[in-house]
């Protein structure tokens, strides 16, 4: 048992290893805004960057990520690559965490298989092990999901109902409650991305279901209470930073990432709600703004309802490219196009579009971070062109609908086993958020979804290990 965790653990190491050494990426996205960050507040002491020229204190991005690449660099100096090799071993760790969540669906005779089976899925899956690989958020924010799962676990939320004198009442130790502790957890993943509370949410929504009884509402109070203290405790430094600072409340961090001051363009975002879902348009306007020249003649079809309407854009286009700044006057005229194209079709703008999203996030190839194109139509074409680039995309692809049919099979096989409606619900509460309420629809977002997918994909191992001893049995 010990060599086998050792091999797995090995080869999870190795793979993302050479992801690191292969297909490393430090120059693009918000890389090298977070090394800008990190080293600023571990050399010069502020938490900010260059404005105007002068060193500005900022809160566009909570501090739990540039905290922890100023702790690698404080001992090895700037280096992209130190980080990359400090997150091969949390995603190393962070399989084990996995492992123990599907070992802790599993029935009891099975949870063994069931660790195994979870281990190897999680050290082995592409789509976690390629994110050390790059600067960026998502392996230490899955790390503390994992984690904070498995505290919550722990709870009633992960227990089997109890009865009578003793309902509620496990873990009463103040420091050492488990509701306490998840909270905490999810605090402090709340400082490496604010959107982690979700977690806690889809926990909430569990609880009220199970305790809407009012004889049950003690419990739900307490277990509320001590959630939200464990979450305030780690942003409370946070916020006294940015009281002291820059005078203001903010716990998290805007939405928009806007500087003081700046103008935040939410006029385009409603128009581009109202038909973007592809994640490479996302390239052609969403990131492009304030940046570079946008052109009308680059998006899909579906971005405008009739020529007279892409006449209308293409104008506000071109009064934008002239100084590449979205402001007032321009967003205010992209905001009514989004009212009338949204009154003319509200379903396409509330349901239609982030349907489609949805399906983007759950069943790209995931290549983002890879040189991948991931084009395959027009098949023969793409073969053609580049036979490799489109064998690597379809491999993405099915490896990606692997995972995720194992995933629903083990949901299915879990149904009636305690933690199942925990991991059911947040996988379901974070594809809705971003489907709806982030414009981006970027498949990096679900990636912390990934501890409840592969700890779903590892029960239906279990079952068949089961049947092949039952057969032998028998025989």
């Amino acid at each position: 048992m010990r060599t086998h965790i050792a091999f797995a653990a090995l080869t999870g190491l190795m793979l993302r290893i050479y992801f690191v050494l292969k297909f490393p990426v430090t120059q693009s996205g918000d890389a090298p805004f977070y090394i800008e960050l990190a080293w600023n507040w571990l050399k010069n002491g502020v938490y900010g960057f260059p404005v105007n020229g002068q060193l500005t204190p900022v809160d566009m991005r909570v501090p739990g990520y540039p905290a922890f690449l100023a702790a690698i660099f404080a001992f090895a100096g700037k280096s992209p690559q130190a980080v990359m090799l400090a997150q091969c071993v949390v995603d190393v760790a962070a399989c084990f965490l996995i492992a123990l969540i599907a070992e802790r669906l599993a029935a009891l005779e099975s949870r063994r298989r069931a660790f195994i089976a979870g281990l190897w899925l999680a050290v082995l899956c592409p789509f976690t092990a390629n994110y050390p690989a790059v600067v960026l958020t998502e392996t230490l924010v899955t790390f503390l999901t994992a984690l904070a799962i498995l505290v919550l676990l722990e709870t009633d939320l992960g227990r089997r109902a109890i009865t009578g004198a003793a309902a509620g009442l496990v873990g009463n130790e103040f420091f050492a409650n488990p509701w306490l502790l998840a909270g905490m957890v999810v605090g402090f993943g709340t400082l490496v991305r604010p959107e982690t509370p979700l977690l806690l949410i889809s926990g909430g929504l569990v609880l009220c279901a199970r305790w809407w009884r009012p004889r049950d509402w003690a419990k739900l109070a307490r277990a509320g209470m001590l959630l939200g203290l464990g979450v305030l405790l780690p942003l409370l430094p946070w916020a006294a930073r940015n009281w002291r600072v820059l005078h203001k409340v903010q716990f998290l961090a805007p939405r928009y990432s806007e500087l003081p001051g700046e103008y935040t363009p939410l006029g385009l975002t409603d128009w581009t709600s109202t038909w973007m879902w592809r994640f490479r348009d996302v390239y052609r306007v969403t990131w492009k703004v304030n940046d570079e020249p946008i052109s009308a003649d680059d998006l899909p079809a579906g971005a405008f309802d009739s020529s007279d309407e892409r006449a209308r854009v293409g104008s506000l286009f071109k009064k934008y490219n002239e100084s590449t700044t979205m402001g007032p006057e321009v967003d205010s005229q992209f905001r009514e196009i989004a009212r009338e194209r949204t009154g003319r079709h509200p379903l396409r703008t509330y349901l239609e579009i982030p349907f489609l999203r949805t399906l983007v996030i759950w069943f790209t190839p995931r290549v983002e971070l890879l040189p991948v194109s991931a084009q395959v139509w027009p098949l023969r074409d793409e073969w053609e062109k580049d036979r490799a680039d489109l064998l690597a995309t379809l491999a993405l692809v099915a490896t990606n609908a692997l995972y995720l049919v194992l995933a629903l099979w083990g949901a299915w096989l879990a149904r009636d086993r305690p933690g199942w409606a925990l991991l059911v619900v947040f996988i379901l509460v974070r594809t809705i958020f971003f489907s709806i309420y982030v414009e981006a629809p970027e498949p990096r977002y679900v990636l912390e979804c990934f501890p409840a997918i592969i700890a779903f994909a590892a029960q239906p191992f279990v079952l068949v290990r089961e049947n092949q001893l039952s057969s032998t049995g028998s025989g």
